[in-house]
């Protein structure tokens, strides 16, 4: 009796055996035909249970086998609260890693996502001393060093959140910033609006009045616009007229707040090459760099390592994802794009986009017709135009504009009429663009007319706004009146050159950015009200602007509300920053000193 029970209980052993080898090769038994399987999300939950369970029998003793478990579960976190979980379980084990088990570890040659975790370990035990400042800054400035070395690591894009708040601590004495402009050479003029305005933005600015709740879209008050007839433009006109590069810059406080004691150190890009400059800002102990401002610089930054965090006031053709540099910039590509959206979200269709003969016009309607597709929309038509004189030549003839053009994308297919013009111009353009677009149709099948903040100059009066009577146009929020003193304050400061006053509201901007740089890389949703537009970032840290609308209204000018989306209910991309200062081409609508393909 005893050998049959011992062969049956053999037997069933073996059987034991496979089932568990079938299961462990991921073999399954048959199923019949017609019923639907369920295998991948199986060997899923399978990995899943596998890997937890490694976890669950160490409890919570670090070994090499629960790290590596770790790891692999990463990628199954269904979202962002668990993956920060992960990560800080990760990290709370490896801190706990005796010498000994450090020097015993041995691990493959593929495994890189573990080697980036035991490099980040070893940079934060080398680094991290003491809890003063000193020695924070010098493990922030290693960390950084890590993150580039290792962009595809999960910790890489968001750090453990010890290691955040350890990184954090001391933040009361805030980062020292480098500032990196042009401040000689032929850039020095754009270079010196924006450092002016980054410090008076850290002296304090003035505020804006409380508006009346009660009036949800107000007029502006004629006091309020620099473009009006009023007295406030009449006395900044009244003071002495000077070209912008001679215009004298005012150091002194703006207002009686107290003064910011937050160490910033300016660099001249014009005196150094760009990497002594990043290496003699990390001997002054700098921690954070604003700028630099040229584009040629800002792409040599993607060929430069440091690890100096740094928010480049200009950005590359091609954005590529660095964990310690954030970009923003000016450009009218972008204000384009802010353009594409707003005609889209008044419910247009059929879109002419009116630029000038120029390379730039070029840029901004490839720029538009981009955006215009990517919101939904079909074909964009162009049409370029020549200098005033032809024009003027044209209007003597009989001669409008037609809205018609050539579609901007060769695979475009055709339109219907032209119910929207954008038109890229300066005011004297648009004195006379505006009358031949009206000679050359009828009332009846008038287009909505939209211009750029190319066209938007100070000392354009009554007559103008008149003439000008239901077109739209953009510009930072500086210029439209939202804050008086310190638009009249910008207006003093630079003789009214509004080209000047919109680099200075980036400066005031940056300035604001700079001191939210850790939210701006690691919070979703960050938004920011400034002077140079509303303010949101993408994933790869490039700063959106968005730009109030105005329209001429009788004479007056009032601005636009928002529109919801009614083309696209399931909502859109945020549109790219928007601004009317060409940092490519350095402003070359209202101000004569132009640094083409520079800025």
């Amino acid at each position: 009796m005893l050998p049959s029970i011992f062969v049956r209980f053999k037997t069933g052993l073996v059987y034991t055996a496979l089932l568990s080898a079938m299961i462990i090769a991921g073999c399954t038994m048959p199923k019949p035909q017609g019923q639907p399987t369920s295998a991948p999300q199986d060997n899923i939950s399978a990995e899943i249970n596998r890997y937890q369970a490694i976890i669950d029998a160490a409890h919570n003793q670090p070994s090499l086998a629960v790290i590596r478990a770790y790891i692999a579960l990463e990628s199954y976190a269904t979202d962002d609260a668990a993956r920060q979980k992960n990560l800080d379980e990760t990290w709370q084990l490896l801190t706990q890693l005796s010498p000994q088990q450090m020097s015993e570890l041995v691990i493959n040659a593929n495994e890189y996502t573990l080697q980036g975790w035991l490099d980040l370990l070893n940079t934060y035990q080398s680094n991290k001393q003491q809890s003063n400042k000193q020695d924070l800054d010098k493990l922030r400035l290693a960390i950084h060093d890590w993150q580039i070395r290792y962009p595809n690591n999960p910790a890489a894009r968001s750090l453990p959140t010890a290691l955040q708040q350890m990184l954090q601590e001391g933040q009361g004495s805030p980062a020292t910033i480098g500032l990196f402009l042009p401040l000689s050479g032929q850039a020095k003029i754009f270079g010196e609006a924006i450092r002016q305005g980054f410090l008076d933005a850290q002296k304090g600015l003035p505020k804006p009045a409380l508006p009346n709740p009660s009036l949800p879209n107000p007029s502006l008050p004629e006091s309020s616009l620099p473009t009006n007839a009023t007295d406030a433009n009449e006395a900044v006109n009244a003071e002495p007229s000077a070209s912008p590069e001679n215009t004298e810059i005012n150091d002194a406080p703006i207002n009686d707040q107290p003064v910011n004691n937050q160490p910033v150190k300016v660099y001249d890009t014009d005196s150094q090459p760009l990497t002594e400059l990043l290496e003699q800002a990390k001997q002054d102990g700098v921690t954070l760099v604003v700028g630099p401002l040229l584009k040629p610089n800002v792409e040599q930054l993607a060929q430069i390592e440091t690890p100096l965090n740094i928010l480049a006031l200009n950005e590359l053709d091609m954005p590529q994802r660095q964990p310690n540099i954030c970009y923003f910039s000016l450009s009218p590509e972008d204000e384009a794009k802010n353009a594409a959206l707003h005609i889209w979200q008044q419910q247009k269709s059929n879109p002419l986009v009116l630029i000038p003969r120029t390379e730039l016009g070029t840029r901004v309607a490839n720029a538009f017709a981009q955006e215009w597709q990517k919101l939904g929309g079909q074909t964009v038509l162009q049409q370029t135009f020549g200098t005033p004189y032809e024009m003027r030549q044209s209007m003597n003839r009989g001669v409008g504009i037609r809205l018609s053009g050539t579609p901007v994308s060769t695979a475009s297919s055709a339109t219907g009429p032209v119910d929207a013009v954008y038109i890229v111009a300066t005011a004297d353009e648009l004195t006379i663009i505006k009358p031949m677009i009206d000679m050359a149709i009828s009332s009846r099948k008038k287009p909505t007319l939209y211009a750029s903040s190319r066209s938007n100059k100070s000392g354009s009066g009554p007559d103008f706004r008149l003439e000008m009577d239901g077109m739209q146009f953009s510009d930072i929020p500086l210029l439209t009146g939202i804050n008086v003193p310190l638009m009249q304050q910008a207006a003093q400061k630079f003789a009214n050159d509004y080209s000047l006053m919109r680099l200075y509201a980036m400066g005031i901007d940056a300035w604001s950015l700079a001191n939210q740089f850790t939210q701006m890389q690691q919070e979703m949703g960050f938004h920011l009200s400034g002077a140079s537009g509303e303010l949101s970032v993408t994933d790869n840290c490039t700063v959106l602007r968005q730009l109030p609308w105005m329209q001429f209204n009788h004479g007056r000018i009032t601005l636009e509300n928002r529109t919801e989306n009614t083309h696209n209910p399931e909502g859109i991309d945020n549109p790219e920053n928007t601004d009317g200062t060409d940092t490519n081409s350095a402003g070359q609508g209202n101000n004569p000193n132009k640094v083409n393909n520079t800025l």
